[in-house]
């Protein structure tokens, strides 16, 4: 379906051209004087130097071919050349009600749907998640979701981290304490026990302590230095523990992110990667690409056009071990392999944007990524607390993710007690699901490249650009449609009529836009669009609400009119709310 505004714009390029100008001058933009007119053009400006002429007599000519139009219902040329224009309200009405009648309100599925992996989440195992997982999680789990309500297939990976040291220490660690066990016994040939031989809590314990004991005892850093190498050259008993401290976390990370409703199409890993680097190595080196560099074998990614010198990218360290930089090329040739992706997305922190820049050069120049298949790194910002520094606990620790959101859910949970109306139960569920908006929405409403301020009251609150107020708006659109089922009504049989009012028409106008806003969103994996598009909807539901007395209204007609409206215009919102990952309670 054609979008809102470039239906408009089609019929300003006509009227451009029967004027005898360049039909491209005829671009039309929301106004910036929204007091003076609901949409502008300025080709007659940029059209003066071409046409020698006045710009305000180009408007007026160009004005004098929209007398008749069924577009616009005024057509005003305003010194010293710009185009004030206002929309009648049946094209108003006709295009909303053709956009609500379409599958996905207009959003139209692409001729060539691609294919995405996107990478995002890269959690630690046995590491819990913390306040640095949440913006990999929601702003990745987003863009997955936009993507493909835009018509393409995109794979979610998790892409833990689970082949390093960390494994290393942890195995080490363990043996120092439970040497008894079969895994640390060598001639052990029985079958390994299903059960783990720890708790997540043990293991989330353990690898902290031992990472801290590596840092000051040497000789205990060669232990695992060395258990690390057992475990990759594939020692028995260190595999089979390896699969159980695998097992024990990958359960208790699921558990973790749907509680943030986050969910991943592959659990893989960087050890799913390791039999692919010999090979990948054993290429670089013959099609000349890869040289030792103080003993670490490297691949220079400089181009002649660099304007600041970028290190080599390293493939293996001066011992041999493979680094992030390996498993992450091996992973491309995986993903290659499996997926012949058109693009591989990696939603990471900006702070990494160095290292993926040497992998995606060395992916080109060796040849083990595609040309045609785009390499794409979005960097997301820090979140920071009030201070402005990355966010802590009171102690100066890392937060984990399940205390905060347990923490704004006990806020919440308190604001919508205030409601004596409803049960404990209800207003229990009615909080996690307030939390996670004022979470998510607080979150996704930036631009993700930028840093931001985690203002627990900010976004908890009711008023303003928040999560919380978006429900709010929702919960309050559901009990309006709930009272006019009760009184007899039925919203599934009433039709939008032609707005008789500036706020029914502001809010068609925005709900219009809704294609354009989705398409731009997908394109440029921007949720923040998503966010911005239902604020503007919120506030015009609420102009509407306050300035129409829906329920009270005498005349029928016009009472199925705006209930029509307001059910049209929560559909959508409910798409927007479950593209950027959450939902919206029946009360609150």
């Amino acid at each position: 379906m054609e979008k809102f505004i470039d239906r408009i714009s089609e019929e300003m390029r006509r009227a451009f051209e029967e004027a005898g100008y360049d039909p491209a001058l005829g671009r039309v933009t929301l106004s910036n004087r929204p007091d003076l007119c609901e949409y502008q053009c300025n080709g007659a400006m940029a059209a003066a130097k071409k046409y020698k002429k006045a710009p305000f007599a180009i408007a007026e000519e160009v004005a004098g071919k929209l007398g008749s139009s069924e577009i616009f219902q005024s057509v005003e040329a305003v010194m010293p050349g710009f185009l004030n224009l206002t929309l009648r309200e049946s094209f108003v009405l006709n295009y909303f009600n053709e956009m609500m009648k379409q599958e996905k309100y207009g959003v139209e599925n692409p001729e060539t749907p691609q294919t995405m992996v996107l990478d995002y989440g890269g959690p630690n195992v046995a590491k819990p998640l913390h306040v640095g997982h949440l913006r990999p999680a929601i702003i990745g789990e987003s863009i997955k979701r936009i993507v493909r309500y835009a018509g393409h297939k995109v794979i979610g990976d998790v892409h833990l981290g689970d082949w390093g040291l960390p494994m290393g220490q942890i195995i080490t660690e363990l043996k120092a304490r439970k040497p008894q066990l079969c895994y640390f016994d060598e001639t052990y040939e029985g079958e390994y026990p299903e059960e783990a031989p720890f708790t997540i809590a043990e293991l989330e314990e353990i690898y902290p302590y031992a990472s801290g004991k590596c840092k000051v005892d040497e000789e205990y850093k060669a232990q695992a230095l060395e258990a690390t190498a057992q475990l990759q050259n594939g020692l028995r008993g260190y595999r089979a523990l390896w699969k159980q401290i695998l097992k024990v976390s990958v359960n208790d990370l699921k558990k973790n992110y749907e509680k943030l409703d986050v969910h991943f199409d592959l659990w893989n890993g960087e050890s799913d990667v390791d039999d692919l680097i010999p090979d990948m190595v054993k290429k670089m080196k013959e099609e000349g690409h890869a040289y030792l560099s103080d003993g670490a074998l490297v691949v220079d990614i400089r181009k002649e056009t660099d304007k600041k010198e970028l290190p080599p990218c390293i493939i293996l360290k001066s011992d041999g071990a493979a680094n992030y930089e390996t498993t992450d090329l091996a992973t491309i040739i995986q993903r290659e392999r499996d997926y012949q992706p058109d693009a591989i997305v990696y939603v990471v922190d900006k702070r990494q944007e160095l290292h993926f820049e040497q992998v995606f050069r060395c992916a080109r120049k060796t040849g083990i990524v595609r040309d045609e298949t785009a390499l794409q790194f979005i960097g997301f910002g820090t979140m920071n607390g009030p201070d402005g520094k990355p966010f802590k606990t009171r102690d100066g620790g890392v937060l984990r993710l399940e205390y905060l959101l347990k923490q704004i859910k006990d806020q919440m949970f308190e604001k919508i007690r205030e409601n004596k109306e409803l049960p404990e139960e209800e207003a229990e569920s009615t909080a996690e699901k307030v939390a996670l908006a004022a979470v998510k929405y607080g979150d996704l409403s930036n631009q993700a490249a930028k840093d931001y301020i985690f203002d627990v009251e900010r976004f908890t609150s009711f008023e303003g650009d928040t999560g919380p107020y978006i429900l709010y708006t929702m919960v309050r659109m559901k009990s309006i449609l709930n009272k006019y089922r009760e009184a007899g009504g039925n919203p599934d049989e009433v039709s939008c009529i032609e707005p008789s009012s500036k706020v029914e028409k502001e809010l068609m106008m925005a709900l219009a836009g809704f294609n354009a806003m989705l398409e731009e969103a997908s394109e440029e994996r921007a949720p923040h669009k998503v966010c911005a598009f239902i604020y503007q909807v919120a506030n015009d539901i609420n102009s509407f609400y306050h300035a129409i007395k829906i329920l009270t209204e005498e005349d029928q007609r016009k009472q199925d009119g705006y209930i029509a409206l307001l059910k049209n215009a929560l559909r959508i919102m409910e798409t927007c709310i479950e593209l950027l990952g959450f939902e919206a309670p029946e009360r609150m």
